[in-house]
């Protein structure tokens, strides 16, 4: 019975942190998936951005982009900068870790651009970088971060969106990070493509 109480306990404690985020911030992904729209129709594109766990979920979401949803429609423009490990791994050996982004964004991002960064706790330097690259840039930053945003959200603009998950369990935070990418991918197809 303890494995399955476990199990139990799990769930309840994501759907908690879920039930938290859906409460505080259901206008703030709404805002997102505008300023997504808003992007793509103006034909600017998307970078996304995460390392570990928040990478896996950054090519998660850009697979979701530049292929489908829930139905078929055409692809929109994404590029996920951490699944190029070639890029990532030359930059870390000639410049150091905290750079394999930020030259990303400095070749590549373009005004109008968004850079969607995602991390469960905003403290790595990478992403710290890459949104002071994108802002050189003149591209806008969503962010979606943890706990309470870290070094990520003293950098965002007045203008910039971030939903922090006011949670400090990273794998919690996680897991409403992927129900947030899952809402903004399908408000993006509703609002591109219809119901």
């Amino acid at each position: 019975m303890e494995l399955e109480d476990r199990i139990i306990q799990q769930f309840h404690q994501s759907m908690e942190v879920n039930a938290q985020t859906i409460e505080q911030f259901t206008p703030v992904i709404a805002l997102a998936s505008e300023q997504i729209l808003h992007c793509l129709i103006s034909e600017h594109k998307i970078l996304c951005v995460g390392n570990g766990a928040s990478g896996a979920l950054a090519q998660h979401f850009g697979a979701l982009l530049i292929n489908r949803f829930r139905h078929e429609r055409p692809g929109l423009p994404v590029v996920t900068l951490n699944a190029d490990s070639a890029a990532m791994s030359a930059i870390a050996e000639d410049s150091g870790f905290a750079d394999i982004y930020s030259k990303q964004i400095r070749a590549i991002g373009m005004p109008g651009d968004i850079l969607l960064a995602i991390s469960a706790n905003g403290r790595a330097a990478s992403l710290v970088q890459a949104i002071q690259a994108a802002h050189d840039r003149e591209m806008t930053v969503i962010a979606l971060t943890g706990a309470d945003g870290g070094n990520m959200t003293a950098l965002l603009r007045p203008d910039e969106t971030e939903l922090c998950i006011p949670c400090d369990d990273e794998i919690l935070v996680h897991h409403a990070q992927l129900l947030v990418l899952h809402s903004l991918a399908d408000l993006i197809d509703f609002q591109l493509f219809g119901a």
